[in-house]
């Protein structure tokens, strides 16, 4: 019997989640992996294998154990939200926020978008210094979320300061207990929209944290601690993988010159390369499932109680799905990724972050004809998270 070919996989190690890529070739050689971090995980990487899974939440459950008491919740104890529940609960969630991510809103969305993402690049055209990450993909989704949650437009900083230390708090390790700025944060950001949602109570407006006061104030689904949760969850998701993905869709064009310059002589090729940054270097590495009962994947047997990371990344360049996965290829036909999941949990932003993603990219390189990096050499440094995979800068020469 032939030997499993040697596997590296540590989330906590900040070179791996730099660079998790050369790591994936062995989890794509062979059926789903068993691995002891100190409890129990399952590696599902081959994209057959991530489908399937995907797919099955009668079996792969989203929600997990209850968190270890050293992890701080605050008044989100006890609460769930889309990414966190199973049907029929998922199902009643998902139906609250459903009519603000329909194609027709979206659709009415793009003026304003266009708009936001034109005043930022006249910022920088006035000042010519140009960060992608820090100017641009930072600023533009936290924009459009934080208006679609009607929350005022000079508390976006801090809001993205928040959403950056929330998300850097999954790379603490198990068993410690949360840094204290993520205990402080927790508690500044469920104080804000608290007083949001109470002000909401009073004066309700068209926008979507009224909608969800209506819905937990009519006795539906939601209780206190979930609204909290819901509108928490909402503002980080809403803008951390659009930002993800247009910082690591320009890293990615600007090393790949050909391609760029193939992208400039053929604007109408934008959607497509979209997708294929969505592939190559997508905003989400990896997402987790809980087996309910033993359950058997690909050829392996996975265990119940394992934590089950489904690995979206390493099923965007399985070499089964995808010819010359390594390739960065803007023309790249069909591109079925997995960027944003499959299934029942299927992102329900995914149409938002790709009209954001268009219009930053189709700004963006309309107005800057001369964009490249500002250091050739430049290795660029990665945020404290596997899961959510961005970088923090990336300063570029516009003229």
């Amino acid at each position: 019997m032939a030997e499993e070919t040697p596997i590296y996989f540590n989330p906590w190690d900040p070179a791996f989640r730099d660079n998790p890529y050369p790591h994936y070739g062995a989890l794509l050689a062979g059926p789903p992996r068993l691995m002891d971090l100190g409890i129990k995980v399952a590696l599902v990487a081959r994209y057959a294998d991530v489908i399937r899974v995907m797919h099955d939440h009668e079996h792969f459950s989203n929600m997990g154990p209850p968190p270890p008491p050293e992890a701080y919740q605050g008044r989100l104890a006890g609460s769930r939200n889309l990414l966190g529940t199973d049907p029929p609960v998922h199902t009643q969630l998902r139906r609250l926020v459903s009519r603000d991510f329909t194609p027709r809103r979206i659709r009415e969305l793009e003026p304003r978008i266009r708009e936001i993402a034109a005043e930022i690049l006249d910022r920088v055209e006035r000042t010519g210094e140009f960060d992608v990450v820090k100017d641009l993909a930072n600023v533009l989704p936290v924009t459009v979320i934080a208006e679609m949650l009607g929350v005022p437009v000079e508390l976006n900083a801090t809001f993205k300061e928040w959403s950056d230390k929330l998300i850097d708090a999954g790379n603490n390790l198990p068993g410690t207990p949360t840094p204290p700025e993520v205990v402080k944060t927790v508690d500044a950001l469920t104080d804000y929209f608290e007083r949001e949602i109470e002000k909401r109570r009073k004066d309700p407006g068209p926008d979507l944290v009224s909608a969800l006061v209506q819905a937990h104030d009519t006795g539906d689904v939601l209780s206190s601690a979930d609204l909290l949760n819901f509108v928490s969850l909402l503002l980080i998701a809403g803008n951390e993988t659009t930002t993800n993905l247009i910082g690591n869709g320009t890293l990615a064009l600007m090393r790949n010159p050909d391609q760029l310059a193939l992208l400039r002589s053929n604007p109408a090729l934008l959607a497509s390369a979209i997708e294929e940054m969505l592939r190559y270097d997508g905003p989400v590495q990896s997402t987790v499932r809980f087996p309910k009962a033993a359950a058997n994947v690909g050829g392996a047997e996975i265990p119940a109680g394992a934590i089950t990371f489904v690995v979206l990344a390493a099923a965007n360049r399985d070499p089964a799905k995808f010819p010359a996965p390594e390739r960065f290829d803007i023309t790249r036909e069909p591109n079925e990724h997995v960027a944003f999941g499959e299934g029942i949990h299927f992102c329900i932003g995914a149409p938002l972050a790709r009209l954001e993603a268009s219009i930053a990219f189709g700004v963006m390189l309309d107005r800057f004809p001369n964009l490249r990096f500002k250091d050739p050499e430049l290795k660029p440094k990665y945020k404290g998270s596997y899961i959510l995979r961005g970088i923090e800068s990336l300063p570029m020469t516009i003229n």
